[in-house]
């Protein structure tokens, strides 16, 4: 296939997303049963972001003209390791070697298997060249180069088995937003979005937020109430009830609307159920301090990524700031 192909492929697989016809429909419900934190909403929003973000064909051809990309590329085998925090988490990566022209071998997580296997086939019937430029394997054996995404831990042992071929490894990140104390109501309402969206799951997802000294946190907690449902959610459920009896136990000091647990601790990292917060004096020595920090993704504030925009990233957001098209274009 050619470039043009791809392109129109990619804006053929927006329209089938957009239709969400029965078939799609169904295979999000198997998705759901398969793995209970993807919840339709949650699929729908991602998709919404693919749809929105990645597979526009102005946007599709502003990303493409920046790199110059053109059909004289000669192509190698990516091995690319997806996760499965949330739905569809490893898309912008797949669309960057198809794109590119170099052929994919896929290892998908048993997280998030069926929604992307469904997606190929489609690409598949519409064009069988696909096939010989997206396969989806178990081991991934004799690549040129390697994408892999997982844990910190997983990222140690992904480093020491590719170190030979070049790679692109990436370990554990989360978000933190910077509220400065006179935050409207929308925007708060937006800030619990970035926080509760799949659940907390996923990197761009805020786990930690710096307040200004003698901060009021009732609007900020009442603003969680748009996402009090979850407690309907067993998987989410059982992990607050855990999370409170800790608290408990220790004698943690803590704030809830009942469903969203508010905790004075200085990780960037938290719990699923579970947000941080941490007092600062300085605004501008809070964030030069925020530069040096190397596992945040996102910092969401008035001055940074606005309130509600830190899951809705671009073509040229890359995660962890490694430009992946540079790097297939540099093999």
């Amino acid at each position: 296939m050619n470039l043009q192909n791809r392109i129109d492929l990619m804006l053929q697989l927006c329209n089938y997303l957009k239709n969400n016809d029965n078939e799609w429909r169904e295979i999000k419900t198997q998705a759901g049963y398969h793995n209970p934190w993807f919840t339709e909403e949650f699929i729908d929003l991602a998709v919404k972001n693919i749809t929105n973000e990645l597979l526009i064909k102005e946007k599709l051809e502003d990303w493409i003209n920046f790199y110059h990309l053109d059909d004289l590329i000669q192509p190698k085998k990516i091995g690319i390791i997806m996760a499965g925090n949330i739905p569809l988490v490893g898309f912008h990566d797949f669309l960057s070697v198809f794109i590119s022209g170099h052929l994919q071998l896929i290892k998908l997580s048993t997280k998030d298997s069926l929604l992307f296997k469904h997606l190929l086939s489609k690409l598949i019937s519409w064009n069988e060249d696909v096939k010989n430029q997206v396969q989806i394997a178990d081991k991934l054996n004799d690549c040129d180069a390697y994408i892999a995404t997982g844990s910190s831990q997983s990222a140690a042992h992904f480093e020491a088995y590719f170190s030979k071929y070049p790679n692109i490894i990436r370990h554990n990140k989360t978000s933190v937003a910077i509220l400065e104390g006179n935050e409207m109501e929308e925007e708060l309402t937006l800030l619990a979005d970035d926080i509760h969206n799949y659940f907390g799951l996923g990197c761009r997802n805020v786990t930690k937020i710096y307040v200004p000294t003698n901060y009021n946190f009732i609007p900020l907690i009442q603003s969680f109430n748009k996402y009090k449902n979850f407690k309907d959610h067993h998987k989410y459920q059982n992990n607050f009830d855990y999370q409170l009896s800790i608290m408990l136990l220790n004698n943690v000091k803590y704030m809830t609307n009942e469903s969203t647990l508010l905790v004075e601790d200085k990780s960037i990292f938290s719990a699923i159920s579970v947000v941080h917060y941490e007092y600062y004096d300085s605004l501008e020595v809070l964030k030069n301090n925020l530069l040096d920090e190397t596992h945040i993704q996102c910092i969401v504030a008035k001055d940074s990524i606005p309130f509600g925009k830190s899951q809705t990233p671009s073509l040229f957001d890359y995660a962890d700031k490694i430009d992946t098209m540079q790097f297939l274009l540099s093999l």
